[in-house]
C-alpha cells in the first residue's frame, strides 16, 4: 500500500550519520536545507521565521569544532513551530500585535535539541492562538499543502508537517491539545508523535500576553516530535523526555490491537476508512490480532463532553466563555475527577489490548476555509456535518492523557491518510515501534 512522499531527503538520524561519515559537513547541511526552503518555500508558506544568518554561524563554529560529548543531531538543520521560544526570535502564537514580541531565551526542548546538537533555522506557521486545523493568520499568511496547494497543512503544527513532508527540513517540534501534531502528519503524510500529558517540558511554550514569565502549563497539552520517519521521532522524543517511559517491546504479531473506526459522534469518511481498513486488514495478516469492538471501551458521547469542556478551559485559561460564564472552581475539580476516572478506564483497557488504532479525523486535508472553526461545515459520505464533530477522534486520546503515534497508512485521490497508534500512558516508544512496524508491513 503506497502513500504519497514528495522527497527521499535523508531524515534526521541519516543527516547526522552524514556527517559523522564526513560526507557532508554542518555547513553543508545547513546551507542545503536553506536552499531547499527559499526554492519550496514560496509556494507553501511554512517556515515564516528564518534565522539562517545565525543558523550558518553556528554551523560553521561545529564544523571547525566538532561534536561536543554526546550529540546524536550534530549538524542536524531542523525548524520548530512558531509557538515554542527561540531566544532572539519573535514568538506571535499568529498576532500581528505580538510581531514585536522577541523571546529572551530557548525554551526548554529548544535547549535540548541545541544540546543534542541541532542547529535551529526558523520557526513554522500556526493559527491565531494555535486554534485551528489549519495555519492561516494575519501576520504570516496561509500555509499550503504541499501535496495540493488549494488545501490545509493542518493546525495548529500545519507549518511544521508541510516544512517536513515537502523535504525543507529532515523534522520538526510541535504540540498538540486539539490533535495539533496529529492532523497535520495525516494531512501530510508524516509521523508524528503526541505525548504522554507530562512527559516532555513545555516551558517557552507560552502565548505572548504572559509576557516573557513563566506560566503552569495547564491540562491537556502536550508538545512532540513530527519527521518521515518513526526512528526520527524515537531519536526526537529520546533527546527532550523529562519523564521515564515504560516499554513492553512486543512484536508486532504478538499484539492485541482494538480497531475503532465507529465514533457514535463523528462518523468516519470513505476516503479516510478505505485506507485504515486496509492497513487492519494488512496487520491481522502480519498475525497479530486485531479485535473491532469490546466493552471495555468507556462511554464515548460522556468523554468528548467531558473533553471538550476542558478543552475549552484550558484554551481561555479559566476566562469567561463568550456566553459571559465562566465554570467555577468546584465544576473544573469535580471535572478534573472525571478525567481521573476516564483514565483509569483506558488503564483497564491496556491491560487487555496492546495498543488502540483509530482515525486521526473522519476526513481528509481539506480546501482552505477562512470560515471559523466552530461554524465550519464538512461534507462526510456525501451528508453536510459539523467541522467541530472531528475533534471527537483528538479526544480519544487526549483526554486521558495518552500517547499517540501517527502512522502513513495510504492515501485517496492524492491525498495522505493517516492512522493513530494509541496506548497506555507513558507507553510512548511502545507507540512509536508500533506505528514503525505497521509502517513496514504497509510500505515495506
Amino acid at each position: 500500500m503506497a502513500y504519497p512522499r514528495l522527497t527521499d531527503k535523508p531524515g534526521a538520524i541519516e543527516t547526522a550519520a552524514q556527517i559523522a561519515r564526513g560526507e557532508i559537513s554542518p555547513i553543508e547541511a545547513v546551507e542545503a536545507a536553506i536552499a531547499r526552503i527559499e526554492h519550496l518555500d514560496a509556494h507553501i508558506n511554512a517556515v515564516v521565521v528564518t534565522d539562517f544568518d545565525r543558523a550558518l554561524e553556528t554551523a560553521h563554529a561545529m564544523t571547525e569544532r566538532g561534536p561536543q560529548g554526546d550529540q546524536p543531531l550534530f549538524g542536524v538543520p531542523m525548524t520548530v513551530k512558531e509557538s515554542f521560544n527561540v531566544a532572539g526570535l519573535p514568538t506571535t502564537f499568529g498576532h500581528e500585535r505580538f510581531a514585536d514580541n522577541i523571546a529572551a531565551k530557548d525554551s526548554d526542548v529548544v535547549l535540548k535539541l541545541k544540546a543534542a546538537g541541532a542547529i535551529i533555522l526558523g520557526k513554522t506557521n500556526v493559527p491565531p492562538d494555535l486554534a485551528d486545523l489549519q495555519s492561516n493568520n494575519p501576520l504570516y499568511g496561509r500555509t499550503n499543502n504541499p501535496h495540493d496547494h488549494a488545501r490545509v497543512a493542518g493546525g495548529s503544527s500545519g507549518g511544521s508537517a508541510a516544512a517536513v513532508a515537502s523535504g525543507m527540513v529532515p523534522c520538526e517540534y510541535g504540540s498538540d491539545i486539539g490533535s495539533s501534531i496529529r492532523n497535520p502528519a495525516h494531512f501530510n503524510g508524516i509521523y508524528g508523535h503526541k505525548t504522554s500529558f507530562g512527559l516532555v517540558s513545555r516551558r517557552g511554550h507560552t502565548h505572548p500576553m504572559a509576557g516573557g514569565k513563566d506560566v503552569h502549563d495547564g491540562p491537556l497539552s502536550v508538545v512532540g516530535p513530527l519527521a518521515r520517519s518513526a526512528a526520527d521521532l524515537r531519536l526526537l522524543l529520546e533527546i527532550t523526555a523529562t519523564h521515564p517511559m515504560t516499554s513492553r517491546s512486543k512484536p508486532i504479531e504478538q499484539c492485541r490491537f482494538l480497531a475503532l473506526l465507529d465514533h457514535p459522534l463523528s462518523e468516519v469518511d470513505a476516503a479516510v476508512r478505505t485506507p485504515i481498513e486496509a492497513a487492519l486488514e494488512a496487520i491481522a495478516a502480519s498475525g497479530a490480532t486485531v479485535d473491532r469492538s469490546s466493552e471495555l471501551v468507556p462511554d464515548l458521547v460522556e468523554q468528548q463532553e467531558d473533553y471538550l469542556r476542558l478543552l475549552n478551559v484550558a484554551m481561555a485559561r479559566g476566562q469567561p466563555a463568550p456566553d459571559g460564564k465562566a465554570m467555577t472552581l468546584a465544576d473544573y475539580y469535580l471535572l478534573l475527577d472525571r478525567q481521573a476516572r476516564c483514565e483509569y478506564a483506558w488503564q483497564a483497557l491496556f491491560d487487555t489490548y496492546d495498543f488502540v488504532l483509530a482515525p486521526p479525523l473522519p476526513f481528509l486535508a481539506f480546501e482552505h476555509d477562512a470560515t471559523p472553526i466552530g461554524e465550519r461545515r464538512i461534507t462526510i459520505n456525501g451528508k453536510d456535518s459539523a467541522f467541530a464533530d472531528g475533534l471527537a477522534w483528538a479526544g480519544l486520546a487526549t483526554y486521558p492523557n495518552l500517547p499517540s503515534t501517527i502512522v502513513p497508512v495510504g492515501e485517496t485521490g492524492g491525498l495522505p491518510c493517516g492512522m493513530q497508534v494509541i496506548s497506555r500512558r507513558w507507553a510512548d516508544l511502545d507507540c512509536i515501534a508500533a506505528a514503525e512496524a505497521i509502517g513496514h508491513i504497509l510500505h515495506g
